[in-house]
């Protein structure tokens, strides 16, 4: 894996209670998954070795401010979710979990897109820095993981997508999503990989 350390930054995306607690809104569809995957533990793992090799670690929420923000209601998902209280920012479904942090010194970036990458300042804020890679940890793989992944290809970022770190309801979507992405991206590595080059 070619990394700068430098040049590098970590994006853990959707790493919120509405995402993947019981509690949150899509619980019933992702709460189960991620705790059987271990995949908490692993992305965990994946972001105290960023932040120790100097590397910024970035969580993108998923937030509807009162105003509705940016959010357009244009596809059913949006639809679902639209006006919903547990999607305020200070709403305890928008926090991120404490198993992940946010630590001192990691950014926090509220959105109301499916990519981590829209509706923000967090690319122009990427730039500014000299980063020109983003490795991705999330949930779910088929929707924010893929679409941020795709966005970032798209912006110019080289994008890694850790592979044991992101997940999704369905297995066999969640493969089928990581098989798109080893083509649409920079590819898909697992967090042993990302340990090895922040070594």
């Amino acid at each position: 894996m070619e990394l700068v350390r430098s040049k590098a930054a970590v994006l853990g995306l959707h790493w919120q209670v509405n995402v993947v607690k019981a509690e949150g809104f899509f619980g019933a569809w992702f709460a189960e998954p991620v705790a059987a995957s271990g995949v908490i533990g692993r992305a965990a793992a994946a972001h105290a070795a960023a932040r120790a090799a100097g590397l910024p670690v970035v969580f993108t929420r998923f937030t509807i401010p009162a105003d509705g923000g940016l959010l357009v209601g244009n596809t059913p998902l949006m639809q679902t979710i639209a006006g919903n209280a547990a999607f305020l920012p200070d709403s305890p479904g928008s926090q991120v979990i404490a198993e992940l942090g946010p630590e001192p010194g990691d950014r926090v970036v509220d959105n109301q897109r499916l990519s981590g990458l829209a509706g923000n300042d967090l690319a122009d804020w990427l730039r500014v820095r000299g980063i020109d890679t983003v490795v991705l940890t999330g949930v779910a793989t088929n929707l924010t993981v893929e679409q941020t992944a795709r966005s970032g290809t798209d912006l110019g970022f080289h994008v890694y997508v850790l592979g044991d770190c992101v997940t999704t309801a369905d297995p066999a979507v969640h493969e089928a999503s990581l098989a798109n992405l080893n083509l649409a991206t920079r590819g898909v590595i697992d967090s042993a990989e990302l340990l090895a080059a922040l070594g």
